[in-house]
């Protein structure tokens, strides 16, 4: 009798946990239909919508910071002309040095280098701070991973700085170069003019221009799903790597070293994170106030 009354127990709990074996594989099921949104029970550390105004107040502070410190470097104005002229000798035995003539054809087409001109001065800032935002509200699960790109990437451009002070191609020893900005007289750059001294001008190496524009392009290429925005995301270091090389700011070679300290501070989130950034899930919960 007992052990018919436990077979039948049994029976009826096998009966009544198959149910919720059902239910949790539907669950499982749900879950893998939202994968985007990450899962509780595997927190990934970019799963996390940070505060707007901490992102904010973070992006100006760094920003603050590391301005501070580039302008900060000594200038070594002898040591950087010399690099320079390292540099366009190197290129000279690589067979990529034509940057001059690159340079002098742009410059004499005025509305192509005053265009050049305020691009260099402003899309700097603009388009970078643009895919932060946009990467912040529509993919805010690998937004911290894709924004630690950036503040690595920039963080160890800083070393460039100190380490291997450049004098840009304008201003060089020689006229092989037109400084492009003070000849044309283009308002709201710090390269050159009466706004010179608030920036180091011997700090060409490595470009940030191209670090920031490549990693603005990759991220729009992965992320975005329009193919008109992916192509333009695509073709803008292109053309930047053009504007910085017909206004004189840049040799070839520190666009390489742009691309260099990028591939730093996608090697420093991969590591952090745990895997590519662009794979992280999209979507994140916000968090509970404190």
């Amino acid at each position: 009798m007992g052990a018919s009354t436990t077979r039948t127990e049994r029976a009826n709990g096998t009966a009544t946990a198959k149910p919720q074996t059902d239910h949790r594989g539907a669950g499982r099921a749900e879950d893998a239909d939202e994968s985007d949104r990450g899962s509780e029970a595997e927190p990934l550390r970019a799963a996390r919508r940070p505060s707007i105004w901490f992102e904010i107040v973070l992006v100006l502070v760094f920003y603050a910071v590391y301005s501070a410190i580039r302008n900060a470097v000594p200038e070594q104005r002898v040591q950087a002309l010399n690099n320079a002229d390292w540099v366009w000798r190197t290129e000279h035995l690589l067979g990529i040095a034509v940057e001059d003539t690159i340079n002098h054809a742009a410059d004499s087409v005025t509305w192509l280098i005053l265009t050049m001109n305020y691009y260099y001065a402003t899309l700097h800032f603009v388009v970078t701070v643009v895919v932060l935002a946009w990467l912040y509200h529509s993919h805010p699960g690998r937004y911290a991973a894709t924004r630690l790109v950036v503040f690595a990437t920039t963080a160890i451009a800083l070393l460039g700085y100190y380490l291997f002070p450049l004098a840009p191609p304008r201003l060089m020893r020689g006229d092989e170069f037109i400084d492009t900005v003070q000849v044309h007289q283009t308002w709201g750059s710090m390269a050159s003019g009466n706004l010179a001294d608030m920036s180091n001008q011997y700090a060409a190496m490595p470009s940030m221009h191209i670090g920031w524009s490549v990693w603005c392009g990759i991220t729009i290429a992965a992320l975005a799903k329009p193919l008109w925005v992916r192509v333009l995301g695509a073709l803008y270091p292109l053309v930047t790597l053009t504007v910085i090389v017909c206004t004189a700011n840049h040799f070839w070679l520190d666009a390489v070293g742009g691309v260099i300290c990028l591939a730093f501070g996608f090697a420093l989130s991969w590591g952090w994170y745990g895997g590519v950034a662009y794979r992280l899930p999209r979507l994140a919960a916000t968090p509970a106030p404190a």
